[in-house]
């Protein structure tokens, strides 16, 4: 018995690597999508500490933005960034010293692919105003936590970090867009959705608006699992310690637990907004992972998830 299981264990080990280097093979067509990468200065927001929106060490928050030119000037892309989360002070206080905790570390951003202003490697959104929302919250732009610990002095105010970005953003023009796109990538896939509405509302002069999430359409395989409960303990934990029950829709959470809104696939019906959805070869890491928290459970997933997530799920269009 236990030698037949462990004879499937590896037999799927080495297909799903066989997958992974078949995804990973180098395209032979001719790459557009460095051509003309360029990096942007951040802008920081201290206006915005008034108003309680800080990153996890306190620092305000900031964007990296593009001004859009000729057809696209009155156009908008913003796009949330993705990088995880933090569920414990410990991994929270990791952060606040990196770019993905406060705004004093963070580099200028490097523009490409959807962030281009060159036609040929970006067709549709060259010209457009391109804004990256930096992630430094830790908890997908939904924390907002009033009182501040002595003790680990971090902030969760994820959502104010949203609300104080777009106001700024709407003064500078996004109020007049003619087409308007927000955007978010993994751990940002989900406040893109979460916000898509409010989004909107925002813009109630701009005839087209729509949503677009990226590789962050985690869901809910409970029911299928033995063992384990995958992506509700990150959940749970980061529903708790962010406050990010206040951002979720009371539609969800009146019929469900707060963590289990946090997966797209609870919420999404409510959303009015036009909304698209990208699932990309970091989805492989998904379905892997789930089949390896059914085999071991729970530790599997805390000892081996986030390695994975240090290394994939970077801020990157």
């Amino acid at each position: 018995m236990v030698a037949t299981r462990s004879f499937k264990l590896v037999l799927l080990l080495l297909c799903s690597l066989t997958f992974l280097l078949a995804e990973s093979a180098p395209n032979q067509q001719k790459d557009t999508y460095n051509y003309d990468e360029y990096f942007v200065e951040k802008t920081i927001l201290k206006n915005a500490v008034s108003k309680g929106a800080v990153c996890l060490d306190g620092s305000p928050p900031a964007y990296y933005m593009d001004r859009g030119f000729e057809e696209g000037a009155q156009n908008w892309m913003i796009h949330l960034s993705g990088g995880g989360w933090c569920r414990d002070v410990r991994e929270c206080q990791n952060r606040s010293t990196t770019s993905f905790g406060s705004s004093k570390h963070m580099p200028p951003f490097k523009f490409r692919g959807h962030f281009s202003n060159n036609k040929n490697a970006n067709p549709d959104l060259f010209n457009w105003n391109k804004v990256m929302v930096a992630y430094c919250d830790g908890g997908a732009f939904t924390g907002d936590v009033e009182t501040v610990d002595p003790v680990t002095n971090l902030y969760f105010r994820g959502a104010r970090i949203f609300s104080a970005v777009m106001e700024d953003l709407l003064s500078k023009g996004l109020k007049d867009a003619k087409n308007a796109l927000l955007i978010g990538s993994s751990a940002g896939a989900y406040p893109a959705m979460l916000y898509c509405d409010r989004f909107s509302k925002l813009l109630p002069n701009t005839p087209r608006i729509k949503c677009l999430t990226d590789s962050g359409y985690f869901i809910d395989v409970n029911k299928n699992l033995q063992k384990g409960k995958g992506f509700e303990t990150i959940y749970k934990a980061l529903v708790t310690l962010h406050g990010s029950a206040k951002a979720l829709p009371k539609s969800c959470t009146s019929r469900m637990k707060p963590e289990l809104c946090f997966f797209p696939q609870n919420m999404q019906q409510y959303i009015k907004t036009p909304l698209y959805t990208i699932m990309s070869p970091f989805d492989i890491v998904q379905v892997f992972m789930q089949t390896m928290i059914k085999a071991f459970g729970d530790w599997y997933f805390d000892r081996q998830y986030y390695y994975l997530i240090d290394k994939h799920d970077l801020p990157i269009p």
